[in-house]
């Protein structure tokens, strides 16, 4: 087991690896990612500061993110068929954040995201803001999680079709 604080190179490491299992749609590894207390994030409005008290295009606990996991997974899910397919471009992730003693981390990337499902290929862009927790020191298994994925869109109060997929 590793007890010796996180890297930069690994923190921005674990955003990118996080992106390709999306993009493999590695769901199941992907949900590991998450503390048990993790949250899904997208905020409906410029510079949101809560999730609760305010609506949001997405705000979900670890339960909502496993129903959507399985209806993608789901034989009867109509409209996944043909299944959608997404790829992210990431910018280099930037460690915004760092209490090596608390063992939390945060990271920001600029992102183009394209979801696409036969004919039709939609673009977003934004940026993801990762809340990492370093379980090491006696905490885990040295390894580290997302207590928070926030995904803000350039045009979050624009009117959205479907977004089947996670960014």
């Amino acid at each position: 087991m590793n007890t010796l604080p996180p890297t930069d190179r690994q923190l921005i490491d674990f955003v990118l690896d996080e992106a390709a299992l999306l993009d493999e749609q590695r769901w199941g590894d992907w949900l590991a990612l998450f503390t048990e207390d993790g949250r899904y994030w997208m905020p409906l409005a410029h510079g949101q500061t809560d999730p609760l008290l305010h609506a949001s295009l997405l705000y979900e606990d670890r339960l909502l993110l496993q129903v959507r996991i399985e209806r993608l997974r789901g034989a009867r899910t109509f409209s996944q068929q043909p299944a959608s397919r997404c790829h992210h471009l990431l910018q280099t992730p930037r460690v915004t954040a760092r209490d090596d003693a608390a063992g939390t981390y945060t990271c920001r990337t600029a992102f183009h995201y394209i979801e696409t499902r036969q004919d039709e290929q939609t673009l977003y862009a934004g940026w993801a803001s990762h809340e990492l927790v370093w379980l090491g020191n006696g905490q885990g298994d040295g390894a580290l999680r997302m207590r928070l994925k926030r995904v803000d869109l350039v045009n979050c109060d624009a009117a959205f079709g479907n977004m089947q997929l996670f960014m």
